[in-house]
């Protein structure tokens, strides 16, 4: 196989987020003889925290555009289409690897203009979902359509992703492949972390049972709900504290829900955090309310931690949750259920451990950060290795 293969990888932010942790593992433990590997992102980032320089610190070099958005906009993203074209034509990749909605877009329109031997995208959860309006829904779906039609691979995190895929008309089975989204697991494990000292050091009691999530305060992860079902919770048994670790834009609304639920004395609020297998050790139980998801790197995160999680039944959060086996799977919307579920946890310890243990089993058989970099690499030279008898004749595009 040829060696020092030029790879871009492009997403549209590089915020604290499974996508971008995603994108940048690969790229770092991606064999350095055989693949020169890049990384290009769009210049926002935001109260989720950034990236970009731990990026850099790994000696991967990036590239920021600063006409790659995140929101629709007509000028920046024909002026972000033209520049990536151009970058990609200037720096010859022969592998151009897209990430999220609008840089798979974007950047597959601008690979196929620039003439890139093999263009693959992966799905980090569809970009349209029920709450979007019909038209949106509609376009990224077009969008989405046409893409695949030159598009050679199709990465999904979820079998759920093909299923939606294939409903929508979007590209044919033979493209796509299941790579589950991995993680650290030597980092995510729960016997090398002293749980009571880093409660110590939060303030919660060695007697709390500690409800607990790690994500993005915004509509998506519907923190809203989750304080009403943890002031349900609350209710019911004084000895639940809560633990709330990340930020975003709904955080002042949070904070005045909390002291509405009567439970603000009783939730630590950690702001953002790089040390998730810390705060993960302190919690006995994992609260999900998203609305829509892919599959959020929190849960094999929580699940290698042995953290039995009870969540909204939602896309790929029902491949990994075996419902009463690992946690339980709630209908959306209905919050008493989720009360319901979480004070069975409460008052059974005996239940969590055993659930916890499960939870761990399933991370380390499906999570492992070695096998998705292994997955890559074949896909990688599979296509190169099929590619190489076309090259020669490939006609302009």
């Amino acid at each position: 196989m040829p060696q020092n293969i030029p790879i871009l990888h492009i997403i549209t932010r590089l915020i604290v987020g499974g996508a971008q942790e995603n994108t940048m593992y690969t790229a770092a433990m991606l064999d350095k003889n055989l693949f020169n590997v890049e990384i290009l992102s769009g210049p926002q980032t935001g109260s989720e925290g950034s990236l970009i320089e731990e990026v850099r610190s790994r000696n991967i070099l990036l590239t920021i555009m600063p006409d790659l958005l995140r929101e629709i906009s007509p000028f920046h993203d024909f002026t972000a289409y033209h520049n990536l074209a151009t970058f990609m034509k200037t720096k010859s990749f022969t592998i151009v690897h897209t990430h999220s909605s609008k840089a798979g877009i974007l950047g597959r329109f601008a690979a196929r203009r620039a003439g890139v031997p093999i263009i693959i995208h992966t799905i980090h959860g569809w970009s349209f979902h029920e709450h979007l309006t019909t038209l949106k829904k509609l376009l990224f779906i077009l969008l989405e359509r046409t893409t695949a039609n030159f598009t050679d691979i199709l990465i999904v995190v979820t079998k759920r992703d093909i299923d939606k895929g294939l409903f929508y008309k979007i590209g044919k089975m033979n493209q796509y492949h299941l790579i589950r989204s991995a993680i650290q697991l030597e980092e995510f494990d729960p016997r090398i972390y002293n749980k009571m000292a880093i409660r110590n050091i939060l303030g919660i009691p060695d007697e709390a049972t500690v409800i607990g999530n790690v994500g993005r305060f915004s509509s998506q992860k519907n923190p809203l709900d989750w304080v009403r079902v943890a002031g349900e919770i609350g209710r019911k048994d004084p000895n639940t504290f809560f633990l709330l670790v990340g930020d975003g834009p709904l955080r002042p609304q949070v904070e005045n829900q909390l002291i509405r639920e009567e439970i603000f004395n009783r939730t630590i609020l950690t702001g953002l955090r790089r040390d998730v297998p810390n705060m993960l050790s302190a919690m006995d139980i994992f609260l999900l309310t998203s609305l829509w998801e892919g599959l959020p790197r929190v849960i094999p995160q929580s699940m290698a931690m042995e953290i039995p999680i009870v969540a909204n039944s939602v896309d790929g959060i029902t491949e990994a949750i075996t419902d009463g086996a690992t946690g339980f799977l709630c209908y959306p919307g209905d919050k008493n259920q989720l009360v319901e579920r979480c004070m069975q946890l409460v008052n059974n310890s005996r239940l969590r451990t055993t659930m916890g243990k499960q939870c761990r089993d399933y991370a380390l058989s499906e999570f492992d950060l070695g096998v998705m970099i292994n997955k890559i690499t074949n896909l990688y030279e599979n296509l190169l290795a099929e590619k190489k008898i076309n090259l020669a004749n490939k006609l302009p595009l």
